[in-house]
């Protein structure tokens, strides 16, 4: 089965758009996601960001997360305005309802990030955002999850359109990493210096990222143990260490890079094949 473009389905969807800025109800994880979709989506959409995020643990960072949000949300609407392109954006926050996310995934906590667990927290997210945007008869809701490298963009696409056909409000399709869009949020977090973080959100991811970065750190001390001994047995000859560029599932780079060895899960390197012919002999070498 051929993955459906959803970025390309947007693009299309925004040609035959009328001059009248439409309604768009846009579901949040947190700013710096929502940086480059803000800027993007602005343009053709009167935009109302919902963050509504009960997966969040604990309080703390879940306030930390939507503190960060409303001060970006200000700072674009600031710079603004004047502007007769663009409109204010405005925001809404949700309830912190963090038992019904652990009610939704009882049974699914030692899931894997980026399975059964994580595609029942986009439909309870996606799902109130639906309601709510049927509900203020907007013309669209979407999310900004489909920006991130590490979460499903069809499954996505595929929860929200069987919800827009539940609650009767277009969803619009998404795939916002595309075209640069995932680099230009980086970009986008540095210029407005957001608070990043390095997991979803949930105390399972959270517990994930952990031992991932344990292991990384074992791999680490092992990887400069072997690179110390290869300097001692060449007697002071040079080494040079290769660092690699880190794709996603698309093929796009993420501009974050690594040392050579075994990428984390969501992370891609590129594969080369050299074939050479003596004529007679056939040698073929793979690089990753």
């Amino acid at each position: 089965m051929n993955k459906i473009n959803y970025q390309k389905e947007l693009e299309r969807l925004i040609d035959k758009l009328p001059d009248h800025h439409r309604r768009l109800f846009l579901h949040s994880c947190c700013a710096p996601c929502s940086s480059y979709c803000l800027e993007y989506l602005r343009q053709y959409f009167d935009v109302t960001v919902f963050y509504y995020n009960p997966n969040i643990s604990f309080l703390e960072e879940y306030r930390h997360r939507v503190e960060e949000l409303k001060r970006l949300v200000s700072t674009l609407n600031e710079e603004a305005k004047g502007s007769e392109m663009l409109n204010q954006i405005a925001l809404l926050e949700g309830t912190y309802e963090p038992e019904k996310f652990f009610e939704a995934t009882k049974g699914l906590e030692d899931c894997p990030e980026g399975g059964e667990r994580c595609f029942i927290c986009y439909e309870l997210r996606l799902r109130e955002a639906a309601r709510l945007a049927a509900e203020g008869g907007y013309d669209f809701f979407t999310t900004t999850l489909t920006i991130s490298p590490l979460k499903n963009a069809q499954k996505l696409n595929e929860i929200g359109s069987r919800l827009a056909e539940e609650y009767h409000v277009a969803c619009l399709p998404s795939d916002f990493k595309k075209k640069g869009g995932y680099l230009r949020s980086i970009e986008l977090s540095r210029q407005y210096d957001l608070y990043r973080q390095d997991y979803c959100g949930c105390e399972f991811s959270k517990r994930q990222r952990e031992r991932e970065r344990i292991a990384k750190e074992k791999d680490s001390q092992k990887e400069q143990k072997c690179i110390a001994k290869a300097k001692n047995s060449q007697k002071g000859e040079g080494m040079t260490t290769e660092v690699w560029d880190i794709y996603d599932e698309e093929g796009q780079r993420t501009g974050d890079t690594m040392v050579r060895g075994i990428p984390a899960k969501g992370q891609y390197m590129l594969c080369a094949c050299v074939s050479v012919y003596t004529g007679q002999t056939l040698f073929v070498t793979k690089a990753f």
